[in-house]
């Protein structure tokens, strides 16, 4: 874990710099496409998601509100209704939740610990070498 310094800006950046926001989805695809077939089913977005975007949660949430919002987004994205998710529509995916994020975070800097290979560290990173 490191801490770091953000605001929305920081994140809209990064995913406004196409190349630099296209080769980090496709590094976090492979990551959580595992076996390389070059979709994600729905257990792997979950890990995946578990993986990519640290999220706490008060332990009043059941593992089925979880279960349940897990698959809510993968129908989201699941554009062609095939049952999967190929590069494009996780592409969307992580860009839905970069801007949201973004929207949440306000204009204001935000103090915050993320792990080394979360993609909001890969948004600060991105702005320390703009």
């Amino acid at each position: 874990m490191s801490v770091a310094v953000l605001d929305s800006k920081t994140v809209t950046r990064f995913v406004e710099a196409k190349e630099a926001f296209k080769k980090c989805v496709e590094k976090y695809f492979k990551m959580v496409d595992s076996n390389g077939n070059g979709v994600i089913c729905r257990r792997k977005l979950r890990q995946g998601l578990d993986l990519l975007f640290t999220v706490e949660h008060e332990s009043t949430v059941s593992k089925e509100d979880i279960d349940n919002f897990h698959s809510m987004i993968f129908d989201k994205f699941d554009e062609d209704r095939n049952g999967k998710l190929d590069l494009y529509e996780f592409a969307a995916l992580v860009k839905e939740i970069m801007m949201a994020m973004a929207r949440g975070m306000g204009s204001l800097p935000v103090i915050v610990a993320l792990d080394q290979d979360s993609l909001l560290m890969m948004a600060v990173q991105h702005e320390i070498g703009s």
